[in-house]
């Protein structure tokens, strides 16, 4: 196994009310997904490993969002932020702080919510695909512009994942 990780270094506060930790599966590289994301015409994509660790710098400080409903992206409700990436086996997994005090019906929203339903949707530009004729799209090169909570069933990869610290 093959591990590529970054950080953000964020001093730790202790008890800090508007830092809730939260961590999750955001994708998976070199597999299709099981439906096609918005941007995407249609077409399943695959995200290379090769281009998620090359892309890994850019997720960092990105933000987070939602959407009420939990149905999809909306990058003008940003909820949180993005301080660490690694690519572990195929998940791209994860972590970073949520701003509780600062949406607290945003955070009680999602402690609402079965672990399991719960899953992460990344935000792309700039995206390189290899053959745009191809069923599903080999994404060769990408810049991560930020990540989306939403419910599993809604997520593109179904068995992306997202939980908050208690």
């Amino acid at each position: 196994m093959r591990l590529e990780a970054m950080a953000v270094m964020i001093p730790h506060v202790e008890g800090h009310p508007n830092r809730v930790p939260f961590e999750g599966v955001l994708t998976f590289v070199n597999a299709p997904s099981d439906k096609a994301p918005a941007g995407a015409r249609g077409h399943r994509v695959m995200l290379t490993r090769d281009a998620a660790e090359k892309a890994l710098p850019s997720l960092l400080g990105m933000a987070i969002d939602y959407r009420p409903g939990w149905d999809g992206h909306d990058a003008r409700r940003k909820i949180g932020i993005l301080t660490e990436a690694n690519v572990a086996g195929q998940r791209l997994v994860v972590s970073g702080y949520l701003y509780a005090r600062d949406f607290p019906d945003v955070a009680k929203a999602i402690q609402a919510q079965s672990a399991e339903a719960m899953g992460m949707s990344y935000e792309l530009a700039d995206a390189k695909v290899e053959d745009m004729r191809a069923e599903v799209w080999k994404l060769t090169r990408v810049t991560f512009t930020g990540a989306a909570i939403l419910l599993r069933e809604k997520a593109a990869y179904r068995a992306t994942s997202f939980r908050m610290a208690s």
